[in-house]
């Protein structure tokens, strides 16, 4: 589930979300520390979405095996606690499924090289199949604590017929941790 920046947008960090990532180092990584990946940070395990008439919930095989709930046609809080996840309400538009999120805490990064955002962050999601097989998510990040503007990531899913989750405990018997020495960088050194 690899995602990019959508083309034409662009990631401009006010100065002191700049001046933190240069000094993020891997072993700091949320994720790397077995805590939940947040949103938009995609990861290469799979994941199951459950429908049910009132919830909709990604099941994450990956990192802490943890789960996402999204209430359908529903509203969001006045003040909601801040979370890894936020709280998500969703709704359809055609065969899009809108997922409008906000509530989150500071916690999490959006990549390997430490991106950060804070509190007020509010992010959609557009999820999309584009035919049996594939599913098209585009996610628009609007952070004004972090960014000067909004920007969108794009990606992609591939269905997985007749698979099942794995389970997977991060947290047991993590070695690689003590490994990760150096600055946060992306894929390939990024």
């Amino acid at each position: 589930n690899p995602r990019s920046l959508k083309e034409g947008s662009k990631v401009i960090m006010l100065p002191w979300a700049e001046a933190l990532v240069k000094t993020r180092q891997s072993k700091e990584d949320p994720e790397a520390n077995c805590l939940p990946a947040g949103i938009p940070r995609g990861s290469p395990y799979p994941w199951r979405l459950v429908q049910t008439p009132t919830h909709y919930f990604l099941l994450f095989e990956g990192n802490i095996h943890s789960y996402r709930q999204i209430f359908m046609n529903a509203k969001h809080p006045a003040d909601p606690d801040p979370t890894w996840f936020g709280h998500s309400v969703g709704h359809w538009e055609g065969n899009t499924l809108i997922v409008d999120t906000v509530g989150f805490n500071d916690k999490f990064w959006f990549d390997y090289v430490g991106h950060p955002h804070t509190e007020k962050l509010h992010t959609i999601e557009r999820y999309t199949r584009t035919d049996e097989g594939h599913l098209a998510i585009e996610v628009t990040i609007d952070d004004p604590g972090a960014y000067t503007q909004p920007f969108t990531t794009v990606g992609r899913a591939q269905l997985m017929v007749n698979s099942e989750l794995l389970e997977y405990i991060c947290q047991e018997n993590n070695q690689d941790l003590e490994k990760l020495d150096g600055p946060a960088r992306g894929p390939g050194g990024q």
